[in-house]
């Protein structure tokens, strides 16, 4: 059994993130992105999001963020692949405060 902190890492939060998005009415879209963890699923996300933060979630998409090759002197590494959701609200759901400015 997963419990919904184990599939909800961390906030994503960067200028890009935390840009409001709108529809062609004008109306705010809320989208918010975290880290999960790499096997959880588009249910199971939405299941975490919903009983962490309280809220109702329209829709969930996710994608796999491939680590970047860097360098220390003559080696070379790769940091840690991983998993990233884009989370979107319903229209009458609460806003998550977290990213509230």
């Amino acid at each position: 059994m997963k419990f919904a902190h184990d599939i909800i890492r961390k906030p994503i939060i960067s200028e890009r993130s935390m840009q409001p998005y709108f529809d062609k009415e004008g109306n705010e879209i809320k989208k918010y992105s975290f880290v999960v963890s790499k096997d959880a699923n588009k249910v199971e996300i939405k299941k975490a999001v919903e009983e962490i933060f309280g809220v109702e979630v329209a829709k969930v998409n996710t994608m796999h963020v491939l680590g970047k090759v860097k360098r220390m002197g003559r080696n070379e590494g790769r940091r840690a692949s991983w998993k990233k959701a884009i989370v979107t609200l319903a229209q009458g759901s609460k806003a998550i405060e977290f990213f509230e400015m």
